[in-house]
């Protein structure tokens, strides 16, 4: 089975700067990741794995990365893994989101999201945990967050919608 996106990041992969061009190219669709400016590193079914660079823009008043940039990295990985990883005939939306700041976050952050599921094709919807982890450089988990994702059949489509 193919995927639009993995078949997007892999042809990207080949270019020079495609890593960097595929990260820009999910923030053109989702504007509001661009904030954070990530890069992703690594995208497979399963697995998406990006950092974010420890800038002024994205810390706070004690000159840590904020927490709403971590969240932002874990929903970006979290949705771009979902996506890679559902079936074609599935769709998702983020429904809720847990999370724990277990250190100060300082430095370039590495977060990792895999599902504690498996993505299924399925005739009704279901909730899929997304475990996220956010390290420093030196390896420690700073952050973690799990993502409550909603996949559910994509709706069948008629002539009219199709030629929207």
């Amino acid at each position: 089975m193919s995927n639009r996106l993995l078949d997007t990041w892999h042809r990207m992969q080949r270019w020079p700067a495609g890593g960097w061009l595929f990260s820009r190219a999910v923030c053109f669709k989702a504007p509001y990741f661009a904030t954070i400016a990530p890069r992703i590193t690594v995208l497979e079914p399963g697995r998406c794995e990006a950092t974010i660079r420890h800038r002024r823009k994205v810390t706070n008043h004690l000159g840590t990365v904020h927490a709403i940039a971590l969240c932002n990295l874990a929903e970006l990985v979290a949705g771009v893994m979902t996506d890679a990883s559902v079936p074609a005939s599935m769709r998702w939306i983020p429904r809720g989101m847990t999370v724990e700041y277990l250190k100060k976050a300082v430095g370039t952050i590495h977060a990792t999201a895999t599902p504690e599921g498996a993505l299924v094709e399925a005739g009704e919807a279901y909730e899929l945990p997304v475990a996220v982890e956010a390290r420093n450089p030196a390896g420690e988990v700073v952050f973690r967050a799990r993502v409550m994702m909603w996949i559910s059949p994509k709706p069948a489509r008629t002539p009219a919608t199709e030629r929207r």
